[in-house]
């Protein structure tokens, strides 16, 4: 070697810096897109908490005073019979043979008091419908954080300001409401009690039996006695039966029509028993169910049949029975709370068509036994007092309703006062800012015994006490949301920038007559930025804003002002487009635009499975259709990925709960060495066909393991044998001998490893690899998953066949050269987008192709008994999440050896990819719900937070799979060419 001193080197030494320089490169890229994953995970796990703060804020407020009515108390005690899971029309409908269910209460409607249908709000679940008639307002959304079951919050009740409370019912319930109340005498029964399978109406008679003791023990307790003798009491009963019978044995069984029965006969019962101890008529009944229940035996969403409840109520302070009048009718366009239209016919069948029908909201049931007893209203309720049910005169009906009305304007000044100490700048809600002229004007009315005057007025400050109260519920949410989706927009436009700089060539086509980008101009951004970022956060400081907020502020921030850094780029990009022709801009809208429809009918795909199947079929006529253009038919190509994508197609027809069916089991074997042998027959006998040749390995014929391949198969075959065998002792109640179990094990286990020692050619590895990760999935297997697994492989031997044909058709069309990288890799062009692409579409087809993956629960656990029979929740669940990642090694597998194949830079399209999860982030993002039922919650929150984790979930996926796939070695055209000379 030469050396010629500091004034220059040898040759040899200027291709060493060249090298040195091209590797120096290579790891300050490397250094950069660890940097860049480590930002994506920690950016997406803080946005992804940013749901928290937005759609499930508490709405509870304290500090408020309770507003108790003017006026003397209708009754001085009140009985709640709730029976939990009563439908109205069961309730209301007559039986088979013309009679009714419910004698007793139909006997009170027609001549003792008023009655109706309560409308509940989903979930019509047990504990929220019991808060809403207990405390007059709808279930704390920031308890889907927190368990359903605890109180996430203190919150007041009807219980809280009663002088005492008797409750009996289910443990799930009563001790909820009156476990920590010092004044409530309470008892339930054993949760042992509630047998799903026997008659549940005993547990009505229970909590009846309870009460009528605790009566009778009086006459021996003279504190007891003093107890019962006091006013603002409160009796609580809760009847469970009816939805233990309706879950059990469904709403139109005979078991729960006759449960119907029981709770009408215990209501008798109650009433007669209130009637003869107190002889003072003045005891109010209210009678009502805290949902329903749908005809499969379930409830939780917003179906009449879960949110209809019948609604009696009678006694003290209620008005007596009134028919119906024609001239009372006038057309009511409003709604309640589950979306159902005011006035309502009354059906026919129920026998009530000549009695007026008084409906309510669920909420509204709290301040309607405040008032009856002469209680404040609940400080936290926002149901609003329904006069129709109760015997007032004209000022104190006026009265009543000021007092409700004052109860949910407290709240409001309470929002607004907590929200006015901890902000330099608030927007007031207008409507209610002359709040306190109002209520003097109201209160003048009254003196003035103006009463209709005043009640309208009250009635209109109520609706916008209501309306301010959602005002500031969400005040922050047009803040939040806004620097949220900054934040993903900015993140977006950062990994474009990192993958247009990085992995194609525009920098070195748009900076060839640019300068060198300034470093001193970058710092001066940064400066700029952090100092934004500084006066940002001073700012939330000042206002006590929560630590996250500070984090969405400074993460969005900080994304923008590394976007801004990269300005000289950007000004250098704008000229280069300025500077192109008008079809030009016609590509780039359309690469731009068709990938933003695929990923929204991908989001739509999370609710609606079909969408997969049109998806498939529709793929299945038009890349055929172009391949058949370009191909000669002797490829097999055109028919052979139509006939892959229609099969695939499919499965997502299929119900999602798989039906366990041992012999589809066996059919997916067949099909799977079915699939292993032509694959191996191609590979061998591909010869010079151009179509093929790239994909095979270079010696096919001598392999290093040439036995591999038939005991994968056996392996394969071997797995099926097990699954018979072990399904076999499991029918005929017969113990899985532990040999069984540990054959499985090493099959399993063996079969994973054997990929790793098979040829690196494209497809001979990825036929190893179909073949080494079947026998664990089929011995995870139930039923027509096995076949889909098959079916999954050969979609994605038809993306790589059509790839490649589509890699081969370019070369013979183009005369442009395409520029390369240093690790000899080409550059990514638009027309690349169409790779990670496809793979959101098989990847997203892996996670619906046999059930939902947003839930476990939606998988059978029976699939891991070939495995365990012993409960065991932890190995369970990791078996079953094994199982569920199974197709999804497949298809990021498949993506690893396409970007092999085409010669594109694997990194820069798992950059794209996450790109495209993006986009589907801040649709979902935004369709997160915090009302409706739990599943229905539940689903939304788990759908973002899957998107949101997709950063990390295919990383750690590409890793593991790297394993696998990084030997795999492509023929390129200079070999291919050598050999036909």
């Amino acid at each position: 070697m030469r050396i010629d001193g500091i004034l220059g080197v040898g040759e040899k030494n200027g291709r060493r810096s060249t090298i040195n320089t091209a590797r120096n490169k290579q790891k300050w890229l490397s250094r950069k897109e660890k940097w860049l994953v480590v930002l994506g995970v920690i950016l997406h796990a803080v946005y992804m908490l940013s749901i928290f703060d937005i759609y499930f804020k508490t709405p509870i407020v304290h500090g408020m005073e309770p507003v108790p009515p003017r006026f003397a108390a209708p009754a001085k005690r009140l009985v709640l019979l709730v029976a939990d899971g009563l439908r109205a029309d069961k309730f209301y409908e007559p039986d088979s043979e013309g009679g009714y269910r419910a004698p007793f209460l139909r006997s009170i409607i027609r001549k003792k008091g008023r009655w109706g249908v309560s409308h509940a709000r989903p979930p019509t679940e047990s504990r929220p419908g019991h808060v809403a008639i207990i405390a007059g307002f709808y279930e704390d959304p920031s308890a889907v954080t927190k368990g359903w079951k605890a109180n996430p919050v203190e919150f007041d009740s009807v219980f809280n300001q009663s002088r005492h409370i008797f409750s009996y019912g289910s443990p799930d319930i009563v001790p909820i409401f009156c476990g920590a109340l010092p004044h409530s005498t309470w008892n339930s029964y054993p949760h042992e009690f509630e047998d799903f399978a026997t008659d549940a109406s005993f547990l009505d008679e229970w909590s009846f039996d309870q009460f009528q003791n605790l009566l009778n023990s009086s006459t021996k307790d003279p504190k007891l006695k003093q107890l019962l003798e006091q006013d603002k009491l409160v009796v609580f009963l809760h009847l469970l039966g009816c939805d233990s019978n309706g879950h059990a044995h469904k709403p139109f069984s005979s078991i729960y029509l006759n449960n119907v029965k029981v709770v009408d006969k215990i209501a008798e019962k109650v009433y007669n028993l209130m009637q003869d101890y107190y002889k003072d008529n003045q005891t109010a009944y209210i009678f009502t169910a805290d949902h329903g229940m749908s005809d499969k035996g379930s409830h939780g969403d917003g179906h009449p049949t879960n949110t209809d409840t019948p609604l009696v109520v009678w006694g003290a302070g209620v008005g007596d029975p009134l028919p119906i009048s024609r001239s009372d009718h006038h057309e009511n366009t409003a709604r309640f709370i589950d979306d159902h239209l005011h006035d309502t016919e009354t059906p026919t069948e129920w026998g009530l068509s000549g009695m007026t029908r008084f409906d309510v909201n669920q909420a509204d049931i709290a301040p309607l036994m405040s008032t009856l007893l002469g209680l404040p209203c609940p400080v936290n309720s926002v149901g609003n007092l329904p006069l129709q049910y109760m015997n007032l005169n004209k000022a104190e009906e006026v009265e009543a309703v000021l007092a409700n009305t004052k109860q949910i304007l407290n709240q409001f000044l309470q929002k607004s006062q907590l929200k006015q100490s901890t902000s330099l700048y608030i927007k007031p809600f207008k409507p209610l800012a002359s709040y306190s002229s109002l209520l003097r004007q109201i209160e003048h009315l009254i003196s003035l015994k103006e009463y209709e005057t005043a009640m309208k007025l009250s009635e209109q400050l109520r609706s916008l006490a209501l309306q301010g109260l959602h005002y500031f519920q969400t005040y922050d949410w047009l803040m939040l949301m806004t620097v949220i989706t900054l934040g993903y927009v900015g993140w977006m436009i950062y990994v474009i920038l990192h993958v247009l700089q990085s992995y194609t060539s525009l920098p070195a086509t748009i900076f060839r007559k640019e300068q060198v980008p300034n470093p001193i101009s970058t710092v001066k951004v940064h400066l700029l930025g952090g100092l934004l970022m500084g006066i940002a956060c001073t700012l939330l400081l000042v206002e006590k804003s929560p630590p996250l907020y500070h984090a969405y502020v400074v993460m969005t921030m900080f994304l923008w002002t590394q976007i801004f850094s990269e300005y000289q780029f950007l000004k250098a990009l704008c000229r280069y487009l300025c500077g192109r022709a008008n079809d030009y801009y016609l590509k780039l809208i359309a690469s731009g635009v068709f990938p933003v429809i695929i990923l929204e009918l991908l989001v739509k795909s999370f609710t609606d499975r079909k969408l997969y199947t049109w998806c498939f079929l529709t793929t299945g006529v038009a890349v055929p259709f172009y391949l058949y253009r370009s191909l000669p038919m002797r490829s097999g190509i055109p028919i052979f990925v139509w006939l892959a994508c229609w099969i695939l197609s499919i499965f997502t027809l299929m119900p999602p709960q798989i039906p366990e069916n041992t012999l589809l089991v066996v059919a997916g074997a067949v099909m799977i060495i079915t699939i292993g042998v032509v694959l191996r027959y191609v590979e061998l006998r591909a010869k010079d066909n151009r179509y093929w040749l790239s994909l095979v390995a270079q010696n096919s014929r001598k392999l290093k393991f040439p036995f591999l391949f038939h005991l994968q198969i056996l392996l394969v075959g071997v797995a099926s044998l097990m699954v018979w065998l072990s399904t076999t002792h499991r029918t005929e109640k017969r113990e899985l001998l532990v040999l069984h179990q540990l054959v499985n094990w090493f099959i399993a286990g063996f079969s994973m490893i054997l990929p790793l020692f098979s040829a690196t050619g494209l497809l001979s590895r990825l036929t190893s690899i179909f073949l080494g990760v079947a026998p664990p999935f089929l011995l995870l297997s139930i039923g027509y998953e096995a076949v889909f697994y098959g079916a999954l492989s050969l979609a994605l031997i038809a993306w790589i066949l059509a790839e490649n044909a589509y890699l081969h058709i370019n070369k013979f069309r183009s005369s442009t050269p395409v520029k390369s990288m240093e690790d000899d890799n080409r550059c990514l062009e638009l027309s690349d987008m169409r790779i990670p692409l496809t793979f959101m579409v098989f990847f997203n087809i892996a996670f619906f192709g046999t059930g939902n993956f947003a839930s476990i629960a939606s998988f059978e656990i029976s699939s891991v008994y070939r495995f365990i029979t012993i409960f065991s929740p932890f190995l369970m669940a990791a078996l079953l999440i094994f199982k569920l990642l199974i197709p999804f090694i497949l298809v990021i597998c498949a993506f690893s050896a396409i970007t092999k194949l085409v010669q594109v830079p694997l990194l820069g399209c798992y950059f794209l990819v996450i790109l495209c999860s993006d986009v589907m982030t801040i649709h979902f993002f935004f369709l997160v719900r915090n009302k409706g039922s739990w599943m229905e919650i539940g689903n939304s929150i788990s759908h973002f937070g899957i998107m949101s984790a997709q950063v990390v979930f295919v990383l750690m996926l590409f890793a593991v799979t790297n394993v696998f796939t990084k030997d795999i070695q492509v023929r390129s055209d200079q070999q291919f060419s050598r050999k036909k000379k």
